[in-house]
C-alpha cells in the first residue's frame, strides 16, 4: 500500500561520494532543484556511513556450526 504522490529522488553527496535515496511529497509549485540542494546540505554523512557499515557488516565467529553425523 504505497502513497501515490511520493516521489523518490537520488541526490549525489560530494562529501560522501555516494548517492542516497530521498523520498518526499512536494507541493506542485515547489522548486525541486532547490529542495535537493538543501537536502544534500542537511545530509548527515557520518550516520549514513555508519548505517551502510552496519548493513553489510560480516560477523566473524558467529557462523552456525554443522553437526556431524
Amino acid at each position: 500500500m504505497a502513497i501515490p504522490n511520493v516521489k523518490r529522488f537520488r541526490p549525489f553527496c560530494p562529501t560522501c561520494n555516494e548517492s542516497f535515496t530521498l523520498m518526499a511529497v512536494l507541493p506542485k509549485n515547489a522548486d525541486v532543484s532547490a529542495y535537493l540542494t538543501d537536502a544534500v546540505a542537511r545530509h548527515d554523512h557520518k550516520a549514513y556511513q555508519d548505517m551502510k557499515l552496519q548493513q553489510f557488516k560480516i560477523r566473524v565467529g558467529q557462523q552456525k556450526q554443522r553437526k556431524g553425523k
